[in-house]
């Protein structure tokens, strides 16, 4: 059974009881006992007959949180009172919200931030429309887009339901890039509408951010907005997660003390994200990939693949290895999982694998194999899991992304952007800092979306959240930064 950790299934259970202060410790005792975590214990109210006692405490799943209070419940001289879900507490109210910029407290605010002055503003922008992203809030918007078809682990769940990962990404946008994003979840799981509903929403973004779109849907529909588009479009699940990955792949090797260009590597799913990361790893100088999916080893010469997997089988396995996923494991390097739980056995790292394997396992929730179970014979291990070391996440690389695509004025993403960001965000590991146990920066790590963002733009520190650039009005160009007073030099 995994152990709790403290931010996992966090509850705060509040506790009438006796008078008897040994009471409490006896509930901090049940608790652990029953495999829970305590992380706080405050005394709410203190009376002559009760004290009321407010206990957080962590469990692995609801179930064992349930088990938690029951057991608490038990404890002689112990009432519970009410039990409170802090991830549910959290979410109360949504997670972001929309402030004003501007002071707006006298007549003379409003007369220039909304009539009659805005309208000066507004014409301006139709003479040149380039001029939205120096004038609105385009030039620091970022839409999050999403279906709702497969969202995290959890699948088709909707638009709905979508809604507190899209808010959390927007968070996680504004947290670590101070870019303002907005969550879009739309009510449509048909490509033509989806393309249709982007396509009308994009004036008012600077950059479009795909996420928890299922495939082979999702490619289509990037590839006909990165089309139509005049701004970036980033989907997160497969260019984020490629990002990342070949970020910790290169400081993986490293440690181990190989090349990526004379690696066999194994990627273990065929989907949006597989694809991806094989598509920046052939780019990234890889010569020898093998693709493992429901079909088993995916070979050019399997006539009975799907149009998508027989293009994947095209670009890889260049040995024609056929069979299951045991047979592409020998002597392969490297393991890369974003395929579905406990489908990698650690005998198959302990006797197949090549001298110093390197395991991936980014299955989410649930590994490809356990963590724990697979540091027994993998050199270096890395998973999606936040309570292991070497977290694969996507936040390292999507906040540095944008800020980079919004600062340049990007109209796309290449994919030389793309390996630029990986080998800044493997650059933030020193060669003092790296080991086995530390082959990926935090996700706080401060350097990581500056690092990210001066890679994708080209050019110096980033100026977070302030995209500067010319302000055309008329027949003129005039350069238009805001100086050390903020204060902009007169445009008419």
């Amino acid at each position: 059974m995994p152990a709790a950790t403290p931010s996992s299934y966090s509850v705060t259970i509040r506790l009438h009881t006796s008078t008897d202060y040994a009471v409490v410790g006896r509930v901090a005792t049940v608790i652990a006992e029953q495999g829970g975590i305590v992380t706080a214990i405050d005394i709410a109210d203190s009376r002559h007959d009760r004290l009321t006692v407010d206990v957080t405490c962590s469990g692995i799943n609801v179930d064992h949180t349930d088990d938690l209070v029951e057991a608490v419940e038990a404890v002689d001289g112990v009432t519970v009172h009410k039990v409170s879900d802090r991830t549910f507490l959290l979410h109360l109210g949504g997670k972001i919200e929309v402030r004003s910029k501007v002071a707006l407290k006298t007549r003379d605010d409003l007369s220039m931030a909304y009539t009659p002055g805005v309208g000066r503003v507004s014409t301006a922008i139709a003479k040149n429309p380039d001029d939205a992203r120096r004038l609105t809030i385009k030039g620091n918007s970022v839409a999050v887009v999403t279906d709702g078809s497969a969202v995290l682990g959890l699948g088709n769940i909707g638009p709905e339901a979508a809604m507190p990962v899209m808010e959390g990404k927007a968070a996680l946008f504004k947290q670590f890039a101070d870019i303002d994003a907005w969550p879009i979840c739309l009510a449509s799981q048909d490509t033509d509408e989806i393309v249709r509903a982007v396509e009308m929403i994009a004036p008012g973004f600077g950059g479009i951010n795909l996420e928890d779109i299922a495939a082979p849907r999702c490619f289509e529909i990037e590839r006909r907005l990165r089309e139509s588009l005049d701004i970036p479009v980033f989907h997160d699940d497969q260019h984020g997660t490629a990002i990342v990955v070949l970020a910790a792949l290169r400081n993986a090797l490293r440690v181990v003390g190989k090349q990526l260009e004379e690696a066999n590597v194994v990627v273990a799913g065929g989907g949006a994200a597989g694809s991806a990361i094989v598509t920046l790893l052939l780019a990234a100088g890889a010569k020898d990939v093998i693709v493992f999916d429901r079909e088993g080893l995916l070979s050019r010469d399997d006539d009975s693949l799907s149009p998508a997997k027989k293009e994947l089988a095209e670009r890889t396995n260049p040995r024609r290895i056929r069979g299951d996923l045991p047979d592409g494991l020998q002597d392969a390097d490297v393991f890369i999982g974003v395929s579905a739980p406990n489908i990698l056995k650690a005998e198959w790292i302990r006797d197949r694998m090549a001298q110093d394997p390197i395991v991936f396992a980014l299955a989410n929730p649930d590994p490809e194999i356990d963590p724990a179970e697979a540091a027994q014979y993998a050199t270096v291990v890395a998973s999606g899991r936040s309570d292991y070391p070497n977290q694969i996440n996507n936040v390292l690389a999507f906040p540095g992304v944008f800020r980079g695509l919004l600062d340049a004025h990007a109209e796309d993403i290449t994919t030389d952007m793309l390996i630029r960001a990986a080998d800044a965000i493997a650059g933030v590991v020193t060669d003092e800092e790296i080991n086995p146990s530390f082959i990926i920066p935090s996700v706080f790590h401060s350097e990581v979306a500056d690092a990210v963002a001066v890679a994708i733009s080209g050019e110096g520190k980033s100026t977070t959240g302030s995209p500067t650039g010319p302000i055309k009005v008329g027949s003129r160009s005039t350069a238009a930064p805001v100086d050390d007073t903020g204060i902009m030099p007169r445009v008419q």
